[in-house]
């Protein structure tokens, strides 16, 4: 495996610095949420932005998620940095301290689609900003980050069919996490409109239906990709449905209605 460290790119900016600073942070999110855990949690959707937009989004979906030996986090490649589809085979370091790949899952996706390629990992926030998260719940875990920066439905499906293969091969607990917001920039009730209906067919876990209301409502969700993959992998696993757990915009945070950005919080099982 590749030797060093991976440093946070975002810390300081997306969420709090420090580790006292975050832990008041994080539990800021939980607040009025209870530890309510739905057993047979196989995946999620779960946002990337700010702590302070789509914190308790994100929340609402970790207070229900149980304990699991490995997370494999899905996100977009905002910067289009390194592989189109690409792992990281280093230890990643947060405010909370360092949170290590799982090395066994890793080398198994070698020969696949996903490559092992640091520098598409090296500032992209939508997977670092989950670690924080499991962090503050979990003791002992592991992780595998899959940065995609092509979202189209055939790579999303062999994705997504690898990481079920994986785990289908091992005895271990894993939960699939897609890290995405939804609509970017539109008014809010256009937001509502187009995010329900992209919502509503990954609870479906139909990556077909996913794909054709994504084009059809011309969604701008950032992770595409990711959200496809996990589908193919968590049905595949044995998933039968999805739940929406919270749905919020950036306008619930600043009030400005007109122009903001989607956050939902899906649990998949």
């Amino acid at each position: 495996m590749r030797a060093g460290i991976r440093r946070p790119a975002v810390a300081g900016i997306f969420y709090e610095g420090s580790e006292s600073a975050l832990r008041r942070q994080i539990d800021a999110c939980f607040s009025g949420l209870s530890r309510d855990v739905i057993a047979e949690m196989k995946g999620a959707v779960v946002p990337h932005a700010g702590y302070m937009y789509s914190g308790s989004v994100a929340a609402s979906v970790y207070a229900r998620m149980p304990q699991a030996d490995t997370f494999v986090i899905l996100g977009p490649n905002h910067y289009l940095a390194g592989s189109a589809v690409a792992t990281s085979a280093t230890t990643w370091l947060t405010p909370l301290g360092e949170v290590h790949v799982d090395e066994e899952f890793i080398n198994a996706l070698r020969g696949t689609i996903i490559d092992i390629e640091e520098s598409a990992h090296a500032q992209e926030h939508s997977i670092e900003v989950q670690l924080p998260f499991l962090q503050h719940i979990f003791k002992n875990f592991k992780f595998v980050p899959i940065c995609m920066a092509i979202h189209d439905e055939e790579t999303a499906k062999e994705v997504g069919d690898c990481i079920a293969d994986v785990i289908m091969s091992m005895n271990k607990r894993v939960i699939v996490i897609a890290s995405s917001d939804f609509t970017h920039y539109k008014p809010e009730n256009v937001a509502h409109e187009s995010d329900k209906r992209v919502i509503d067919a990954v609870c479906a876990l139909d990556v077909s239906a996913f794909y054709r209301v994504v084009r059809e409502v011309n969604s701008s969700a950032c992770g595409v990709g990711p959200i496809g993959a996990m589908i193919v992998a968590t049905k595949k696993i044995g998933a039968t449905k999805g739940m929406l757990l919270k749905y919020a915009t950036s306008g619930d945070v600043t009030g400005e209605r007109s122009n903001v950005v989607g956050y939902g919080g899906i649990a998949v099982f």
